[in-house]
């Protein structure tokens, strides 16, 4: 079964941390300082659990632009099984009374973020030499 819930210990952080180091560092080269920023003790961080085996990870932070939505990580064998829908739904539902929702997504993944309402503005810019476009949500789409 899966289900996603909010970080409250340490063992949990630690845990999402691995996970991103895997998605990020290892299979995409991200360097670690990029990865592990000054913004983790501002941030609030959820855990995507398979039968309660750690899957998958994001985060959120509030900028003087809205929330931003970040680090959106499924471990490799469970891509494809919803663990990623489940961390945008739960992010969008617990945020439902913010004005501004907005993530940097990677390039080959905005079609997955457009199937949740987010929208691309702005034009491709590169973070940790990948291709990324801002998207924003749109309350307006049921």
């Amino acid at each position: 079964m899966l289900t996603v819930k909010y970080i409250e210990t340490e063992d949990e952080y630690t845990t999402a941390v691995t996970i991103r180091k895997e998605v990020f560092i290892v299979e995409q080269n991200v360097p670690l300082e990029e990865e592990i920023d000054e913004y983790e003790n501002t941030s609030t961080h959820i855990l995507a659990l398979e039968d309660d085996k750690a899957v998958g990870t994001a985060r959120w932070r509030y900028t003087d632009e809205g929330v931003k939505l970040e680090r959106f990580a499924v471990l490799e064998p469970y891509r494809n099984h919803g663990v990623g829908r489940a961390l945008v739904e739960f992010t969008v539902d617990e945020l439902r009374e913010e004005n501004m929702l907005y993530l940097n997504a990677q390039e080959y993944v905005i079609p997955f973020y457009q199937k949740y309402n987010f929208e691309e503005i702005g034009d491709i810019f590169y973070e940790a030499d990948i291709p990324h476009k801002k998207m924003i949500y749109n309350k307006g789409i049921v």
